[in-house]
C-alpha cells in the first residue's frame, strides 16, 4: 500500500528516505533563494527551483511506475539533480549562497544522489 505523507511516501509501511530528503531540500532551498538578487528571480532562480521541483516530481512519477517506465523517470530525476548541482555551484560562485549554505545544500544533494542511484540499481535488478 502506498500513501503520501507530509514528508515522504510510505511503501509497505516503510517511508522511502529519498522522498524525505527531497522534501528537506525543497524546504531549505525555497527560502534560501528569496535572498538571491531580484534581477535574477525570473531567470536563474526560476531555473534552480524548477530543477528542484522537477526532481521531486520525477521521483513521484517513478514511484507510480514499474520496470522500464520507472527507470525512465529515475533517469529524468537524475538529470534534474545534475542541474540542481550546477545551479547551487553557480549561486555560491556569485556569492548568493555562503560557503556554509553551499556545503549544507551539497550534502543534501549528494545524499539524494546516492539514494537515487540505489533505487536505479534496485529497479534494474
Amino acid at each position: 500500500m502506498t500513501k503520501s505523507g507530509k514528508e515522504g511516501i510510505i511503501v509497505s509501511g516503510h517511508e522511502m528516505p529519498i522522498f524525505t530528503r527531497t522534501y528537506d531540500l525543497l524546504t531549505w532551498l525555497l527560502p534560501a533563494t528569496n535572498h538571491f538578487p531580484r534581477a535574477h528571480r525570473h531567470t536563474f532562480t526560476r531555473r534552480l527551483l524548477d530543477a528542484a521541483f522537477d526532481l521531486r516530481e520525477r521521483l513521484e512519477e517513478a514511484n507510480l511506475r514499474h520496470g522500464r517506465a520507472r527507470l525512465e523517470r529515475l533517469a529524468l530525476a537524475d538529470e534534474a539533480l545534475a542541474w540542481v548541482r550546477v545551479y547551487l555551484r553557480l549561486a555560491t560562485r556569485w556569492g548568493w549562497l555562503s560557503d556554509g549554505q553551499y556545503e549544507h545544500g551539497a550534502t543534501m544533494v549528494a545524499e539524494i544522489g546516492r539514494l537515487l542511484s540505489g533505487w536505479q540499481k534496485a529497479t534494474r535488478s
